[in-house]
């Protein structure tokens, strides 16, 4: 029965709180849910149970957690990957420690069923492939499920499962859904830190609100879900808008048609690889000025690939990409600054696209500063407006990255992008490490950008039903191959591929199917 965090902890005496007066118990075969907008303090308190704690944090209260390791997964899963080692040689390391009582001839085959093995029961498919990978060469969602197989192989007692299905396809967020079901059934005790209501809904037990450093209020999720007594709670917990499109969105147009917009962005008979192996063939792409793509797929399905060879961050590919009518080099350092500032990439891991040495504020504003000749102190003004409008005030931005949560910093990242005023803005689920209402305000905010700036166009890289509800129109990528392709409202109403249906069907949908 480990206990959370009681009492407090702060930077110093004076200054804030981080989290103030909390207190959580944990039971043995019970999912724990800690839900509230980024920045509000659940890594925090979760990070005690590790006994962890920020840099000159003054703390008071206790923990109290069972013998042996606590296991952790990440929001950020890239952070507990060495990028030097391929996965399986991350996964053998911990594996070899829970076999040394074997003879020593038994070892190497006991160690290889452990690792695939927790690899099975992560969700991780296709592992003696991607085993051989490095860190990098895998999705986010694919590095998330390899952190949550270091986590099982550990043998915890309790784990911690940090926004484990932020970047998560809706196939892969049911299966984490049953995997952490069973998990509590094996007597493990878990703590759920998500922004997801569904998977909360769906699989928590016990569910604690949580905002500004306190907890608002707590108890068994289906008395908190019915009848939620702060007014936060209640807006939190609020059913979603209808829907996020644009209430004038661009009249569809046949691309074949002799009358038809030039592209501004075309990917032609592309196919881009991990080392020789393809990832992504697609046979032809196009982005018209003003319009709203949204590429949707499972978690290693070529999302983030494509987004990269768009970007020049992926160079090992063959076909062409054209903007304007011209082909953009493959490399980044290839292209020119106007090139550069034309087609802007907003990292899914937002932490580790940030100096952690500069202040936020500093590196956002650099942008416009290297891009668009803008003076420092002009530049800077103009950072802190975007940032504001996106709901990150000066004070906090001056902070270093580390000082930010990850939802702040995915802002942050946006934010950085927008200054360079691009006319392409790839955006790799931003919304997925968001709180409920901050993701609402970023789909807003976004809805306006494209109402606002008519030079913009949007690619949506997203697992999100709602985010991807924004777009013009949905290509849906299946194992490396686009699916299916065409206007968003159709394939949200009638998909004809089943992977569209099983990625686009409503959150209530699957959240009924979940074990109870």
């Amino acid at each position: 029965m480990p206990e959370g965090a009681r009492g407090g902890a702060g930077e110093a005496p004076g200054t804030r709180a981080l989290v103030d007066g909390v207190s959580l118990r944990l039971y043995a075969g019970r999912i724990t849910a800690l839900v509230g907008a980024s920045g509000s303090g659940k890594t925090t308190t979760a990070a005690a149970l590790l006994g962890e704690y920020p840099a000159g944090a003054h703390v008071t209260g206790t923990v109290r957690v069972p013998e042996g390791p606590v296991g952790y997964v990440p929001q950020h899963p890239a952070a507990a990957l060495n990028p030097a080692r391929r996965v399986d040689a991350l996964l053998r390391d911990i594996a070899r420690a829970r076999v040394r009582d074997l003879p020593r001839r038994d070892r190497r085959t006991a160690v290889t069923e452990r690792v695939l093995h927790a690899c099975a029961e992560a969700q991780l498919t296709d592992a003696e492939t991607l085993l051989r990978r490095y860190p990098h060469q895998l999705s986010g969602g694919q590095q998330q499920r390899v952190v949550l197989a270091q986590a099982l192989l550990t043998g915890a007692r309790v784990v911690i499962a940090d926004e484990p299905t932020t970047g998560q396809d809706a196939l892969t967020k049911r299966r984490i859904v049953d995997q952490l079901a069973a998990v509590a059934r094996q007597g493990i005790a878990v703590l759920l830190l998500s922004h997801d209501l569904d998977v909360v809904h769906a699989l928590a037990d016990d569910l604690h609100i949580m905002r500004a450093g306190r907890i608002l209020e707590a108890g068994p999720t289906r008395h908190v879900r019915a009848a939620p007594r702060h007014p936060w709670t209640r807006a939190l917990l609020a059913p979603e808008p209808a829907s996020y499109a644009r209430a004038d969105p661009p009249e569809p147009t046949d691309t074949a048609a002799d009358n038809a917009p030039a592209p501004l962005l075309r990917i032609r008979s592309l196919t881009a690889r991990h080392h020789r192996t393809p990832v992504l063939r697609l046979p032809d792409l196009s982005l018209r000025p003003g319009e709203c793509l949204a590429v949707v797929g499972r978690s290693g399905s070529g999302k983030t690939t494509l987004g990269r060879c768009v970007a020049g961050l992926h160079r090992a590919y063959d076909g062409e990409i054209r903007l304007d009518g011209a082909t953009l080099p493959r490399s980044l350092r290839a292209r020119s600054r106007a090139q550069l500032a034309a087609v802007q990439y907003v990292f899914q891991d937002a932490r580790a696209a940030f100096d952690e040495h500069r202040p936020v504020l500093d590196q956002v504003a650099r942008t416009a500063v290297r891009l668009r000749d803008v003076p420092t102190a002009d530049a800077l003004a103009e950072a802190a407006d975007t940032l504001a409008a996106l709901g990150l005030p000066v004070a906090l931005v001056r902070r270093h990255p580390q000082q930010l949560s990850g939802g702040e910093l995915q802002r942050a990242a946006l934010a950085r992008a927008l200054l360079a005023h691009p006319r392409v803005l790839v955006c790799d689920e931003i919304t997925s490490g968001l709180d409920t209402l901050t993701r609402r305000s970023l789909l807003t905010h976004l809805t306006g950008l494209l109402r606002t700036r008519p030079e913009l166009s949007l690619v949506l890289i997203t697992h999100d039903r709602d985010t991807a509800a924004l777009a013009d129109r949905t290509a849906v990528l299946d194992n490396g191959r686009l699916a299916e392709h065409g206007p968003t409202a159709r394939l949200l109403e009638a998909p004809t591929h089943p992977t569209t249906a099983a990625l686009l069907r409503p959150p209530e949908s699957w959240a009924a199917e979940a074990p109870a």
